[in-house]
């Protein structure tokens, strides 16, 4: 696998070191060992999947709040998705930045996502399922979000009008104090 860090720190993208033959490819996903020499978390305690029926599904912008903040590592087994992530660490020097990355069947990468981001994604393709290891437990009591189109962040979606649930639809504006003032 190569480890190729972002310009937010601490998201990386996992690509796939393929060994091809006439049978198809082999390539392994996830090593513990790999990713703790990179310092990133290496014990997954939940996994889980999304199917996404229709081009423009828009999912997100989700995070669980302190103490019980996500790690994620997120690929997309079929299809192309556009996926975000969102520097919401209030001491960050990136706070507020946000970054893209199309994670694809084809391309097979993975984007890790350390606590304290927002992430979400769009479907750029019908029939587009994502999978996510994820570092932490899922807390209804934690469970947080930001507004998609939230002018303060102006992440640039490529589909619109999104095809959004009335959870998503609802989150509001998000205010987060400048830490650096």
């Amino acid at each position: 696998m190569l480890f190729t860090e972002q310009s937010l720190p601490g998201i990386f993208i996992v690509s796939p070191e393929r060994r091809e033959d006439s049978r198809g490819y082999f390539t392994r996903t996830f090593c513990r060992d790999e990713f703790t020499a990179h310092g990133l978390a290496s014990d997954f305690v939940q996994c889980n999947a999304s199917y996404n029926a229709r081009r423009g599904t828009l999912r997100g912008m989700h995070r669980q709040l302190p103490p019980y903040q996500e790690i994620k590592l997120v690929r997309c087994t079929r299809g192309a998705i556009w996926d975000v992530v969102l520097d919401l660490r209030p001491q960050s020097p990136t706070v507020r930045q946000w970054l893209s990355v199309e994670l694809t069947e084809d391309n097979g990468c993975a984007l890790y996502v350390p606590g304290g981001f927002a992430h979400g994604f769009q479907t750029l393709t019908d029939g587009a399922e994502v999978f996510y290891q994820m570092a932490e437990c899922y807390y209804p009591d934690a469970d947080a979000g930001v507004r998609w189109d939230d002018k303060a962040f102006a992440i640039d979606w490529p589909i619109r009008p999104p095809i959004l649930s009335d959870r998503d639809a609802a989150y509001q504006d998000y205010h987060l104090p400048d830490a650096r003032s």
